[in-house]
């Protein structure tokens, strides 16, 4: 196995209620055939970029990924290595190894890694495309109309607008704003990324629900299920199985909860409508695939986003998400946040949707002249 580090910049740094995210930091993990030709029957690449608040921190993971390099010989490496990578610990670095080792055993049975999970998992054949949503980070109303305006130009049907760092009054005015431009064919998700207290999350429910948002993202704070769950059935403040004609409910989805819980917490708390998965934070792509096939065994619809991943998680996030039978617009259109990549996107954006690569493991040969 070998790293790689790399860092890239974004285009302008992405506001969201924890701050600013300006950087992508993190390392290409590689794997390549053992001295016997057995071990790994072919190369396989990862990626490993933490985000800490929802990952480990940069040195964590280098450290975690060093430290399975240095115990175990070649044969242990390929099959126990993982297991040595807590994920709720250091999900990015098992991330970054399993991807590199599913890489490398879709590309030596040659098929694409998304059948790779998909067969691995049970599921059915999967997608040849994926619908995306833009993500608009947290500017004034102008910015975030102007913005959206731009989105459904570029094909987008589906708008992430990034709530909590300002008043409460001024996100609703721009989430009202956005509506009015877009009109009602437009599916909108709000994220406050955690940066509510119960009461402030259930006003801005009542008050969001004339709306009609697709879903409200991660109102609470990660730990706080009990809220969340009650948050549910908050929309015009009256109970929704009554006989009315108030706006329903607004659905609630969970993100950072997942990584402070778990998934299995989140599904018995009853705290969620959709659950957002991102591989790095989750600890891979197997993972993050078992997790939207618990979610939709208990009725709670799954979405793929990354953490604005370099375009060889990102790539892998797609195949993720494509395995998922008929899934919804997922964040999976995040490279353009980046003002660099690593590679050719082999995956590009194209009116709201993201075609599946074909190739063996995560795109062929596309990745091979970057480790």
């Amino acid at each position: 196995m070998r790293l790689r580090p790399f860092s890239l910049g974004l285009t302008t740094p992405l506001e969201t209620a924890r701050g600013p995210i300006e950087r992508r930091e993190g390392f290409l993990v590689s794997v390549d055939p053992g001295a016997d030709g057995e071990s790994v029957p072919a190369p396989g690449l990862g990626e490993a970029t933490s985000l800490p608040g929802w990952t480990e921190s940069r040195s964590a993971c280098e450290t975690a990924l060093n430290g399975v390099t240095a115990e175990a010989d070649g044969s242990e490496l390929v099959t126990d290595a993982v297991s040595r990578l807590d994920p709720a610990e250091t999900p990015a670095a098992r991330h970054g190894l399993a991807l590199a080792l599913a890489d490398a055993a879709a590309r030596d049975a040659g098929r694409s890694l998304t059948e790779h999970l998909a067969e691995n998992e049970g599921l059915p054949t999967p997608a040849e495309t994926v619908s995306v949503n833009a993500t608009i980070g947290d500017g004034n109303r102008d910015a975030t109309v102007t913005a959206a305006e731009n989105a459904i130009e570029e094909g987008f049907t589906c708008l992430k607008i990034k709530v909590g760092a300002r008043a409460l009054d001024a996100d609703v005015e721009r989430l009202r704003a956005v509506r009015r431009a877009v009109g009602d064919g437009v599916a909108l998700r709000a994220d406050a990324n955690g940066a509510w207290d119960r009461e402030t999350a259930r006003e801005a429910a009542e008050r969001l629900a004339p709306l009609g948002l697709a879903y409200l993202e991660q109102p609470l704070p990660a730990d706080d299920l009990d809220g969340a769950a009650a948050l549910r059935t908050v929309g015009s403040g009256v109970d929704p199985g009554a006989d009315t004609d108030a706006d329903p409910p607004v659905p609630i989805a969970l993100d950072e909860s997942l990584a402070s819980n778990g998934v299995d917490a989140v599904l018995d708390a009853g705290a969620a409508d959709a659950v957002v998965l991102k591989p790095m934070a989750l600890g891979g792509p197997d993972r993050a695939l078992a997790a939207a096939t618990r979610a939709r065994e208990a009725g709670v619809e799954p979405v793929v986003t990354t953490t604005i991943d370099a375009v060889v998680a990102r790539t892998a996030a797609v195949h993720v998400a494509a395995a998922i039978p008929e899934v919804t617009p997922c964040g999976l259109a995040t490279g353009s946040l980046l003002d660099a990549d690593l590679a050719p996107d082999p995956c590009p954006v194209s009116d709201g949707a993201v075609a599946v690569p074909t190739g063996p493991g995560l795109a062929g040969d596309a990745f091979d002249d970057l480790p």
